[in-house]
């Protein structure tokens, strides 16, 4: 083995003992999952006709992830994830060990069927946010992007191998048996969480409460506009591709006239395609930027669905599938880096979960309004109709570009310095203002008070409830920036999470302060509420003086 081979594969995420054991238990359970799907999927179209009943297992799948991903991801960065994990898993466990038995005594009706599938929705909804949350915990940040693939790419052989195997033990065995394998496999993943000692960064201060926490994932995303790029693109994507997935169990039954196996092949050559996308995603990375490999994606996943709408038999499909594999690897590899990179580690689960809302709320909405659409014309023109409207919301990306992996340094800083008080304010009193004094040249201030409005955003996104700029009116080029925070608990949060990026940010716009002296921070902090008196409002409260330097 050359240097560089050596070098590549010791970096390699796989080399990671805990990494690579969840990596491998977690294509056994999904494996088991996309077993369960393909019983499922079957399964309705035997119970009911209807292709809008079809659509609906999707629906029941994905509605669970869009209705609790925000809350699962507020508590993954509450509490300890692992024990999340394990619990979600359990609930899955549960799910699929009543389906196995309602099947297998014959007692499964559509509606139990769609009852079923959101429990383990549930489950999937509750444990994906902290899934993908660890994985900066399991690898070091320079293979990161490389891990977030590999995981992609487990996914992906699972769907090559478990429709397929799924299909075969349908057809032999019937949908109970998938449903009890899937059971089976999800042990493979509990016995790792349970084995697993994570490591956990002990913070000085208590931490969030659920709701606020909850404020806190909307709050970013509101004010973070990596993250809203991010966003923008799953909509425009996962919105129109939705149709291939809930149309297909109908394309393989009644146009391609496939038994189970059959459809569990045509979904296995989906998940092969995915393999080869995601092995070569390796090397274009390299040559290709992020934005246009998604491009190229978008537009090779129109011409599949307009393809399979036109399929004339079996074989002509499979090849289909394939390019369709192989573009929504690439599609979801390249926002899930963006996702993953555009957010710090504080608020990586609340963002990542507002990210999975997103898709499965797309694909959930896609999949009713396809179901809905095919039930009133055709398979063939619902399919036809995606496929264009994929292609045209492809435009968007031309306008809204996604970043290279890396492009900023979301670490923490710590470049703050801890506030000086004076007396005793450790309790959690609030609101809290806090005033930075700049010194400018006066003929500067107005290019100044302008610049300093790009801190706006970033304070917003870190805990402030207010911000604004002054300009004092007797001493020229004194610029005064506030803000308002909660609580000083919550002040004390902004200081763990201030980034790398902020640093520089920061050192750009202090190049305009003049003199030998930093600028004066100053913190005011809500007095006690007196016994017996009104309580006191963020807005209009007096504000006792503290000054330090941050």
């Amino acid at each position: 083995m050359s240097t560089a081979t050596f070098e590549s594969a010791a970096r390699s995420p796989l080399t990671t003992p805990a990494f690579r054991a969840l990596w491998i238990a977690t294509i056994v359970s999904n494996i088991g999952t996309w077993m369960n799907d393909v019983g499922s999927a079957w399964l309705m179209t035997s119970l009911s006709p209807s292709p809008l009943w079809v659509a609906m297992v999707q629906t029941a799948t994905t509605l669970p992830i869009f209705l609790f991903a925000l809350p699962a991801g507020a508590l993954a960065d509450v509490i300890d994830r692992r024990k999340l994990l394990i619990g979600s898993q359990l609930l899955i466990l549960v799910g699929a060990a009543a389906l196995a038995t309602t099947t297998w005594l014959g007692l499964t009706t559509p509606l139990l069927l769609l009852g079923l599938t959101a429990v383990m929705g549930l489950g999937a909804a509750l444990s994906a946010p902290a899934f993908q949350a660890i994985v900066p915990e399991l690898v070091d940040r320079p293979v990161l992007a490389e891990a977030i693939s590999l995981n992609s790419l487990g996914v992906n052989i699972a769907r090559a191998i478990g429709p397929a195997l799924g299909g075969v033990i349908v057809a032999l065995s019937g949908p109970p048996a998938v449903y009890a394998l899937n059971a089976v496999s999800i042990l493979a993943v509990l016995g790792v969480l349970v084995m697993w000692r994570r490591q956990v960064e002990v913070s000085s201060l208590p931490a969030e409460h659920f709701f606020g926490a909850l404020r806190s994932g909307f709050r970013y995303a509101r004010h973070a506009p990596a993250l809203q790029l991010v966003l923008i693109r799953a909509v425009a994507f996962f919105l129109f591709s939705s149709a291939l997935w809930a149309l297909l169990p109908l394309v393989g039954r009644r146009e391609l006239g496939l038994d189970a196996a059959g459809y569990g092949a045509l979904l296995g050559c989906m998940g092969a395609g995915a393999i080869v996308g995601a092995v070569g995603l390796s090397l274009l990375r390299k040559h290709v930027s992020p934005n246009s490999l998604s491009i190229c994606a978008s537009l090779l996943f129109a011409v599949a669905t307009l393809s399979l709408a036109h399929a004339p038999n079996v074989w002509v499909a499979g090849i289909v599938m394939l390019l369709a594999g192989l573009a929504w690897i690439t599609m979801l590899s390249a926002l899930n880096v963006a996702a993953q990179m555009a957010v710090p580690a504080w608020i990586k689960a609340r963002a990542l979960a507002i990210y999975l809302l997103v898709f499965q709320g797309a694909m959930t909405a896609g999949s009713i309004f396809w179901g809905a659409l095919a039930s009133r014309t055709d398979i063939t023109t619902a399919l036809s109709i995606a496929s264009t409207l994929t292609a045209l919301a492809t435009v968007i990306a031309l306008r809204f570009r996604l970043p290279a992996a890396n492009a900023v340094d979301l670490t923490p800083s710590g470049h703050w310095a801890s506030p000086a008080v004076a007396g005793d304010h450790a309790a959690d009193r609030g609101p809290v203002m806090i005033l930075i004094e700049y010194r400018v040249d006066p003929a500067r201030t107005a290019e100044f008070a302008s610049a300093l409005h790009s801190f706006k955003s970033v304070r917003k996104r870190d805990g402030a409830l207010r911000w604004d700029v002054f300009v004092d009116a007797e001493t020229p080029g004194l610029v005064v920036e506030s803000f308002v925070v909660a609580s000083w608990f919550e002040h004390l949060r902004q200081h763990e999470r201030v980034t790398n990026a902020d640093r520089l940010s920061q050192e750009q716009m202090q190049r305009f302060h003049i003199g030998d002296v930093p600028p004066v921070v100053r913190h005011l902090i809500a007095p006690p509420v007196v016994a017996g008196s009104k309580r006191l409002s963020t807005r209009r409260s007096p504000l006792t003086f503290l000054k330090g330097v941050d």
